[in-house]
Parts: structure tokens; sequence; C-alpha cells
């Protein structure tokens, strides 16, 4: 799959609809790496033009920040917003909800005002438009319960667009006790995801999948490369994985797809 960036498109004399900010962990994780190519690949299905920055997009500055170095922070938020407005950006889709709440709540103090969605918002408005179309029994039989991110719902109060797109693929969904406004962190938020534990009785992502076991699904939807991660590791630590599959909403929605076209 190619896909061209802002840059090939400015010499071209173009500008995309949407930049698709892939961000680190859609960049190197091979877990979120998945996500970033089901992402392209419904964008594309959908007839969306986008464009990435590639090798002119660096980290968003969010854990900087919420590790405490602000200087580092304004420094690599300056730096994305200088080339975010030299090349005219206007809407931004990302999967990550970290950059997403970076990007959308705090560049614009910095001079950084775009139009910033979350997957699960735009890929939910394409598949209520019938841009995107998917298949009434690809996931028959199959219970999934829904994990919010942090930096989605509480942070951002977006609830519904993930919850809507799952419904619209499973009809129904199996809610965790702890859920909404209720729901329990992954794990990894506010930079925990970079550093040591802290002492404890357990970890986390333990905890959390303790909620997961209760409910019992066939799949955990996630919108978060850090939630995919710990919550996959949460569900190895109770060697769960050959029953309960961790997957993002994108990877989700693209295997529902009704005959999708080549890419």
């Amino acid at each position: 799959m190619t896909i061209k960036t802002v840059a090939e498109l400015a010499a071209e004399g173009k500008s995309p609809e949407f930049l698709f900010w892939v961000g680190c962990a859609g960049s190197f994780d091979d877990k979120a790496k998945k996500v970033s190519r089901a992402l392209a690949r419904l964008l594309t299905e959908a007839g969306i033009e986008f464009a990435i920055l590639g090798t002119e997009e660096t980290c968003t500055g969010d854990p900087a920040r919420r590790a405490g170095n602000e200087f580092l922070f304004q420094m690599m938020a300056l730096q994305n917003i200088q080339v975010l407005n030299q090349y005219g950006i206007k809407k931004i889709v990302t999967a990550c909800p970290h950059c997403f709440n970076t990007l959308r709540n705090e560049y614009p103090t910095l001079g950084g005002h775009y139009e910033v969605y979350h997957h699960s918002q735009l890929l939910n408005e394409l598949l209520k438009q019938g841009r995107i179309r998917v298949k009434p029994d690809a996931f028959k039989g199959k219970k999934v319960t829904y994990h919010d991110p942090c930096y989605l719902g509480r942070a951002n109060g977006e609830y519904e667009a993930p919850r809507s797109l799952i419904r619209q693929v499973f009809k129904e969904i199996e809610e965790m006790e702890r859920h909404g406004r209720q729901a329990l962190c992954c794990g990894a938020g506010g930079a925990q995801m970079f550093k040591e534990s802290e002492k404890g009785r357990k970890e986390v992502n333990v905890e959390r999948t303790e909620d997961v076991l209760r409910v019992a699904p066939d799949i955990v939807a996630v919108g978060c490369p850090f939630c995919k991660i710990m919550i996959g590791d949460g569900v190895k630590h109770f060697e769960k994985e050959d029953k309960i599959r961790v997957a993002d909403l994108a990877e989700i929605l693209q295997e529902a797809l009704d005959s999708p076209s080549a890419v």
C-alpha cells in the first residue's frame, strides 16, 4: 500500500483533506502498525483524500509533558506546529487518544489550530454516511466488550462514537462493570508506559483485565495503542490469549468490510 506524504502532494500543488497523524506507536510498535495499516485501508475504502507527514512527523510531546519536562514538550510541539502550518493542514485524524488530546487541546495555545478527530469519530461518521459498509454477520456469535481510553473518554468526553461504531458491527456490547466515566485506566497513561511500576498490590493492567474476564468476551475492542498493549499483556498474564482477542476498532472494522476494494 502506497501512501503519499504531504510533502509529495505539496510538490504537485495539492493538499490532503486529512492528515493522518500516525504517532510514535503507530509507526514503531508492531501491534500498532497493524492499526495504522487498517485505518489507512479504511480511509482509502471511504474515498478520503489523506496523506502522512512521514519523516517530518515527530512525537507530539505528550509523554514529555506528562513526565514533567515542559521545555521538551514545547520544543517538540512548536516544531510540529511549524511543519503543520507550513503545509496549511486543517484536519487531522489519529488512532492515538494521546496524540488526539495533545493536538486538539494543547497545541492551540502554541499556535496550532486544527480540526482533530480520533479515528473512532471519523470512522463512525463514514459508516453512518454509507461510505464504509460492513457485513452484518462478520462477527456472528462473538461477544464484544469495549475498554474506554482515558484520553478519549474522561479527558475529551467521547464515549458514544466508538460504541456506535461497535454496534454497527456487533449489534450489542457487553459492558464491563466499570465503563464510560467510571472506566479504569489500562495503566499506561501519564507516561507510565515508559517508567518502572510503583509499589502496590498489583499492576493496573492486571486489575483492568480482571474486569474483562468477568464479562468473558471473545473480543476486547480498544481505541488506543497503549491500551492494546496493556490489556493484551493482561490477557497473557491470565493465559487467556487463546480465548480473548484484543483488537483496535480499525482492525475490527476492516475485517468486517463488505467487499473491500483492492488497495
